[in-house]
């Protein structure tokens, strides 16, 4: 069993922390001594120990000696807990294997760095890519400040997203509703316009059979504030804040009215009328924000597409035919003239829910590191 084997056996450990770390990475440790596991461990939420330490003392005075495998560079600092290098050292670790270096430009290399100079040899890149695509969220707001989008659609096969009259329950079966509620669950928020909460009243929530989901952010684009006090994101109960994304000039009234809810505004900047999409991204990285999910409307999807913040795409398509040109199709407003000019897709990966055909792909690539 090679260094690979045992990385890969960390990655599986990372992804378990899904929805539960940010705006910390994912991260997966496995301890291995004699070319037998006898210690693993992840990083399980924020201000908790990291996935080094966790594994570590599950292998116990067995770490000794041992080859370390974990899914990022160990930190060499003080964060929300002391540094996972010293730990290391005092468990007697012989060999660290590391799968990425941190990306954080501030820290990068001093942990392998520190290690080396501790006479403890460190092996790096191993699985680097399957490392890199679990933590893409993580590279890029730890890069750019900026979060990480992903945009999710449902049509039908001819392109739309609801019929004529506005109805879209349900274009796409219960499988591909639920994979779609596990990005909810992942994300830190999800943003959508103001004529989706007036056609579907959506809840915004996430719910999943098997897992206490975490509701994200969520986040609504009101240019003038029209948000009925009865919509339904502004009734339930959840741990999760209501945001409502509205021009620079928002009538006094309408904004406590709303805040009396238990929403809050934020004003940001028109183009053309509507919210400008990448001026937005800074505000809402500013605000913590690592990881946003769009969901639409058909307006919402557009702007998020030419004004160039998208990341990451999860297009679903039912096998259901509307026949006619007056559904909403996936996205609405003026696009090129050029099929040249259209927006590549690249990295293409098919998924089947069911009956459903999902397509995720890549719109922007990682910064490098």
């Amino acid at each position: 069993m090679d260094d690979q084997y045992f990385m890969k056996m960390a990655l599986d450990l990372a992804v378990k922390g899904i929805g539960c770390t940010s705006p910390n990475p994912m991260v997966g440790a496995v301890v291995v001594k004699d070319g037998r596991l006898v210690g693993s461990g992840y990083h399980q939420m924020v201000g908790g120990p990291h996935a080094e330490v966790n594994a570590i003392e599950a292998a116990g005075e067995q770490a000794n000696g041992a080859t370390l495998y974990v899914t990022l560079e160990p930190c060499n600092h003080t964060g929300r807990t002391p540094p996972c290098t010293q730990k290391i050292i005092e468990a007697g670790i012989r060999r660290v294997v590391v799968a990425m270096m941190d990306p954080n430009t501030h820290v990068a290399g001093g942990g392998a760095k520190f290690l080396s100079e501790q006479g403890i040899p460190v092996t790096t890149g191993v699985c680097r890519q399957q490392a890199r695509k679990i933590n893409e969220v993580f590279i890029k707001f730890i890069r750019t400040r900026r979060p990480y989008i992903f945009v999710k659609c449902a049509s039908t096969l001819d392109g739309r997203i609801a019929a004529r009259s506005g109805d879209a329950k349900w274009v796409t079966g219960e499988k591909a509703r639920q994979f779609v509620h596990r990005l909810r669950h992942a994300v830190d928020g999800i943003l959508v316009g103001i004529n989706t909460v007036r056609l579907d009243n959506p809840s915004l929530t996430t719910r999943l059979p098997d897992v206490d989901g975490k509701d994200p952010v969520r986040i609504i684009l009101d240019t003038h504030l029209t948000i009925s006090p009865r919509a339904k994101l502004l009734q339930q109960a959840s741990d999760s804040e209501t945001i409502v994304v509205t021009g620079q000039d928002p009538a006094s009234e309408k904004v406590a009215a709303l805040e009396r809810m238990g929403g809050s505004v934020l004003r940001s900047e028109l183009k053309n009328g509507l919210i400008e999409m990448d001026a937005l991204m800074d505000q809402l990285g500013a605000l913590g924000l690592t990881s946003i999910l769009i969901e639409g409307g058909s307006r919402v999807l557009s702007s998020a597409f030419r004004s160039g913040i998208v990341d990451k795409v999860f297009f679903f398509y039912a096998p259901k035919i509307l026949g006619g040109d007056d559904g909403i199709p996936i996205c609405s407003g003026p696009g090129p003239d050029l099929m040249s000019q259209s927006i590549p897709v690249k990295d293409i990966s098919v998924h089947r829910f069911g009956d459903d055909v999902m397509i995720e792909g890549y719109l922007a690539p990682l910064p490098d590191n």
